[in-house]
């Protein structure tokens, strides 16, 4: 890594021997901005051994009439080799207890793998024992998941907080509800049921509505919704499974050889209970082609909301010259077939 700064830059000037000249200037100036300092040194010269380069580097810095003036803080290899212990040994004790942090994280790390890697269930007593153990933990993850709402397991991961999810699935179903094209009475006013009433004509009392008629206009318009109950229950079923595999994976990761039980067994759970759903669904709808009666206490405010309206409303069916066009409260413009 280049030093641009300086600060950790030691200059050697070697071969103070050849160059002696105007060097006691140059390492007391200092016009580079050297952050470590100079060292000058004599290099051995030819088959010297080391003791006697020494020697006649001692010699040199303490005879020679230029380089005698350095300052001998800063001259000779034995010098220059106690500024790099130096060095070096200021370079370990700043980096020294970061390495040993580094090593111990590493080493915990590798520990807690160690302690997570699957156990080896050499009797079906220990498998059944594993599995309960995970069961139990994936139970209470569930519940708080699925039932108190609470998500601290997951606080960044909204797929998994669940109880708004299925509140929003809810939302949705209910508005798909009452915006499907069979429940706008704007359009084609009363059409519908003028039709069934002239087919359902007989001898009877007058202003009493037919049974007949009541009964097959309930069942066309359950008819009608009918395949919506089903897919509800078969989307909030898909996003159950979906976090319930999740949690049986994530409390069994140290159990790799249970996972696919788990999980094919969680599967078919869910898939019984989604065809369990279902027919259970289709039988209430089935009932509610039955039903002719409620105790709805918005179907009864709404029924007055009309009828406090009939006046107005039969002044248009009987009056040929007004507009068929008209405005109910709780419908909105609504075309009035006559």
């Amino acid at each position: 890594m280049v030093d641009k700064t300086g600060k950790r830059t030691l200059a050697v000037v070697t071969k103070a021997d050849k160059a002696p000249e105007g060097l006691l200037e140059k390492v007391t100036a200092d016009d580079v901005n050297i952050g470590l300092g100079y060292v000058c040194v004599r290099n051995r010269i030819g088959d010297e051994s080391y003791e006697e380069a020494r020697l006649e580097e001692a010699k040199l810095f303490h005879m020679h009439p230029q380089l005698c003036k350095i300052d001998k803080s800063i001259v000779g290899v034995p010098v220059l080799a106690q500024k790099l212990m130096q060095i070096q040994a200021t370079i370990m004790a700043k980096c020294l207890p970061g390495i040993v942090k580094k090593i111990n994280d590493k080493l915990n790390a590798n520990v807690a793998e160690l302690n997570r890697m699957p156990k080896n269930l050499s009797s079906v007593a220990e498998a059944v024992t594993a599995f309960m153990q995970i069961m139990g933990s994936a139970k209470e993850s569930l519940r708080k998941v699925l039932l108190r709402g609470e998500f601290d397991e997951y606080p960044d991961e909204k797929n998994m907080h669940c109880t708004a999810r299925l509140v929003e699935m809810l939302n949705q179903y209910y508005d798909e509800l009452q915006n499907c094209p069979e429940n706008d009475l704007r359009t084609n006013f009363l059409l519908e049921e003028l039709e069934v009433l002239e087919e359902a004509k007989g001898i009877g009392l007058p202003n009493f509505l037919a049974r007949t008629a009541f009964h097959t206009l309930l069942q066309r318009k359950v008819k009608a919704v009918s395949s919506m109950p089903p897919s509800f229950g078969v989307r909030a079923w898909d996003y159950i499974e979906e976090v319930v595999i999740r949690e049986l994976m994530r409390h069994s990761e140290n159990y790799p050889q249970l996972q696919s039980w788990m999980r094919r067994a969680a599967s078919n759970l869910i898939h019984k209970m989604r065809e369990k759903t279902t027919d259970r669904m289709m039988e209430i709808v089935e009932m509610e082609k039955l039903t002719d009666y409620t105790c709805s206490p918005e179907y009864l405010s709404e029924w007055n909301k009309l009828m406090t309206q009939q006046y107005q409303f039969m002044q248009v069916i009987n009056e040929d010259y007004m507009s068929t066009n008209m405005v109910l409260e709780g419908l909105g413009q609504s075309t009035c077939a006559i």
